[in-house]
């Protein structure tokens, strides 16, 4: 409900359909610092998030807790060396770490009414015997799998790679009867194919693209250190393009997510054929209080161009639907960079 210049109470309706689930709105709290804790939860419903996705558990956790000899984990699966680090570190924490996950679901599921995602961050497949169903036993409403194969095992080639996602997700569904989505890179050779095949595994969402840890170099230093954490609006253009080719060509809901910053982002990802946007960067630069903004924003909107709900115009400008599909797939500049319009200000 939004109330225009004429102070005339307009109604509107955000809700959208997710995973199956029921959300009062298409914004998604993405897996970040910003969903690890019940409180942090609580207020991001009080602000009027959506839905949660819960801060990943990492598959190297999960492994360590159930007690994986490393000598056969590096025989059965490549696995980075910063993960051997990691299980010399944390085995004997592993155990209360998942713990503390599952105690986390519960205790946001008995105090908000938002649905909860619990996401995990996947490297294998061999090992999924049973912690998919303990997430559906503490209660939470899907699962998230972050996939993303890293493809620096040489020894692999690019179906071998591929072949991992498919195993996971079999994995998984086998195990639970909630909803699950995937959360993926669009580093795949047939990106348009990949997610088509993915679509049609059983997979009720995928959520196009996850966002990674990104290296920098301290050139004073000489050290490799963390860089861009934070995704810019600029970035925005990547999923928008995938989400605009492939609604209306998979079998399941499509979220985006990455360099959705404003109001107009999530417009402009629905407008697209999205489902939900995922958001953390613009929550961690400008407050919680940003989702009230963004959604008063989408509401104005809605209510200029005289939409009463989201379904009233999701995909309206897919590459489906759009007059001139080809704005979509064109990968060089033509007018842009013609002539004098982009000369340097200092010529």
């Amino acid at each position: 409900m939004v109330s225009d210049s004429l102070n005339r109470t307009i109604m509107i309706n955000l809700t959208t359909k997710y995973l199956g689930l029921s959300l009062k709105n298409p914004i998604v709290a993405a897996s970040s610092g910003l969903t690890d804790t019940v409180e942090k939860i609580i207020f991001l419903e009080k602000h009027g998030v959506g839905a949660v996705v819960l801060k990943s558990l990492f598959e190297e956790e999960i492994l360590a807790q159930m007690d994986v000899k490393m000598k056969q984990m590096v025989s059965t699966s490549f696995i980075y060396p910063e993960t051997l680090d990691y299980y010399d570190n944390v085995k004997d924490e592993a155990d209360e770490d998942t713990l503390k996950y599952l105690k986390l679901i519960r205790e946001a599921k008995a105090n908000v009414k938002i649905p909860i995602i619990a996401s995990i961050n996947c490297v294998s497949a061999q090992n999924w015997l049973y912690f998919p169903r303990q997430l559906e036993e503490a209660g939470a409403d899907a699962i998230e799998l972050n996939l993303f194969i890293l493809p620096s095992d040489f020894s692999r080639n690019n179906s071998e790679n591929e072949k991992v996602y498919f195993d996971i997700i079999h994995q998984v569904l086998n195990q639970v009867k909630i909803p699950v989505s995937i959360k993926i890179s669009p580093y795949f050779s047939d990106l348009g194919s990949m997610i088509k095949r993915l679509s049609e595994t059983g997979i009720k969402g995928i959520v196009l693209f996850n966002r990674f840890y990104s290296p920098d170099i301290d050139i004073n230093n000489l050290e490799v250190t963390p860089g861009f954490v934070m995704s810019h609006p600029a970035e925005l253009a990547l999923s928008l393009r995938w989400i605009a080719l492939m609604s209306g060509h998979v079998d399941c809901d499509l979220g985006a997510s990455t360099g959705i910053h404003s109001g107009a982002d999530v417009i402009k990802q629905l407008l697209a054929g999205a489902t939900v946007t995922e958001v953390a960067s613009t929550l961690y630069k400008n407050g919680f209080g940003q989702i009230e903004t963004m959604l008063n924003e989408l509401a104005v909107w809605m209510v200029d161009k005289k939409y009463k709900s989201i379904e009233d115009f999701r995909g309206k400008l897919s590459h489906k639907n759009v007059k001139n599909p080809a704005s979509y797939e064109r990968m060089q500049f033509i007018k842009n960079f013609k002539e004098n319009k982009s000369k340097p200000k200092s010529m």
